[in-house]
């Protein structure tokens, strides 16, 4: 995997007059098309016509001495559940072709357009976003920059957003995360990922997973690049925060659930994560969480996601379901059967949940733990075999669950040493502590850069 651009340095061309946003942007395109890459997998809608006017209006306006914000000129890939004015949005599926096409930009696409982003197009995704893996049977599954020729999944559901940016095809993308779809393909291609307290973004023209646990949010090459992004599509108005000092900040572990299963290397990663950060004064404490243990059982009852999606999927599943992949299918379904009761069960088990949850970690600056237990699988054994797919989906979604949840906001960051399978270090917190996450992310984020050298 090449060295990433990131927002900063592109932007730092751009002014220099080194690359103009056309050519940043015709450099994505040739990436996205050359037969040799992952291109075809990546994107499901393109219009290269609107892209490259994006960039010549970009060039323009930089040439007239204005620069909207740091997002001028910069290629951003946005994931297929967004609106499009003027195209159908599909979620990663063929249910949706030939349904009507879209009558305005969703306002996060509006919002990057408006701040000079240049969109290279909507990226491929588990379908309706409902896995944590990324394989998709419509449209094929992008691999993971790592060990391609093994050929191991990207994680999910933002599969092709991750991969659009480790391939150059974007400098940065948007993602939506319900249960981890931004933090797990940012951990396992090697990318950092935020996932922001549900409410600071509109969903408004996204294709719904679960509208109570549905986040919007960015992977990119580092936790700056997140926050120039954050704060353009919350609309915060916010700069970019200063990193917390990193001596004495105060720093959870979980000991409940989230450390079982390690493999070797997120296990020895990990470890070494905490000496670092240790050694550069933070002050790290191991504790118990046990609602933790209780989630799964809530879950397992129906849970959100379940009835939420049943509930938006019911007339579509019953015009097109043959269409659907059958394990995307099978999941929706089991919202048929869950009752009123059962639903309004899981919202009350939810509210004494978060409470229990916020009151055990109350007092830390950021609570630290592995993104996904493991790294990324290979492909050819998940298509194969449903038991071997949903054990793998169940794991790799575990520890982020929580969060979404929680109701909380996260970081995935980069852990592993130089040549490494990639490892995310998760740096989460109670909802709307977005600001603060970010600033203790950059603080994390300089030490495991000294460290790596």
């Amino acid at each position: 995997m090449t060295r990433l651009l990131t927002i900063r340095t592109a932007a730092a061309a751009l002014d220099a007059g080194t690359k103009t946003a056309v050519t940043l942007a015709e450099e994505a395109l040739a990436r996205i098309d050359d037969p040799a890459g992952e291109g075809a997998r990546v994107f499901i809608r393109r219009n290269d016509q609107r892209t490259l006017k994006l960039a010549a209006a970009s060039d323009a306006t930089r040439a007239a001495g204005f620069r909207r914000s740091p997002l001028e000129g910069v290629p951003i890939s946005v994931k297929d559940l967004f609106d499009l004015k003027d195209e159908t949005t599909l979620a990663g599926s063929v249910a949706l072709k030939g349904k009507p096409a879209a009558l305005a930009d969703a306002p996060v696409v509006s919002r990057l357009i408006a701040a000079g982003a240049v969109i290279t197009g909507t990226t491929n995704m588990s379908e309706f976003a409902f896995s944590g893996i990324g394989i998709n049977p419509h449209y094929g599954t992008p691999k993971n920059p790592y060990d391609r020729a093994t050929g191991r999944v990207p994680g999910g559901s933002s599969s092709g957003a991750a991969v659009s940016i480790t391939d150059g095809m974007a400098v940065a993308a948007i993602g939506t995360d319900t249960g981890g779809s931004i933090r797990i393909p940012s951990a396992l291609c090697g990318l950092t990922g935020f996932k922001p307290t549900a409410r600071r973004v509109s969903a408004k023209g996204v294709v719904p997973l679960s509208t109570s646990l549905d986040s919007i949010g960015p992977l990119a090459a580092s936790v700056t690049c997140c926050a120039i992004i954050d704060a353009i599509i919350s609309a915060s108005g916010e700069g970019v925060p200063h990193a917390a000092p990193i001596r004495g900040l105060r720093l959870a572990v979980p000991k409940t659930v989230v450390l079982d299963d390690m493999d070797s290397t997120v296990a020895a990663a990990f470890q070494r994560t905490l000496s670092a950060l240790s050694s550069a004064g933070a002050v790290i404490a191991e504790i118990e969480i046990p609602e933790f243990n209780a989630l799964a059982g809530i879950y397992a009852r129906g849970g959100l996601v379940a009835p939420e999606a049943w509930h938006w999927h019911r007339a579509l599943l019953e015009e097109a379901g043959d269409t659907y992949d059958p394990r995307v299918k099978a999941r929706i379904l089991r919202g048929r059967d869950l009752s009123a009761a059962d639903y309004l069960d899981a919202l009350a088990a939810r509210t004494a949940w978060k409470a229990g949850v916020a009151d055990r970690v109350r007092g830390y600056d950021a609570v630290i733990l592995p993104t996904v237990p493991v790294v990324a699988p290979e492909i050819a054994p998940l298509v194969a075999d449903d038991a071997v797919f949903f054990a793998a989906n169940g794991l790799i979604l575990r520890n982020s669950t929580f969060f979404n949840f929680l109701d909380g906001c996260g970081l995935s960051i980069p852990c592993h040493a130089e040549n490494e399978a990639p490892v995310g270090l998760m740096v989460a917190g109670t909802e709307m502590q977005d600001r603060h996450i970010l600033s203790v992310g950059l603080a994390i984020e300089a030490v495991l850069a000294s460290v790596r050298g």
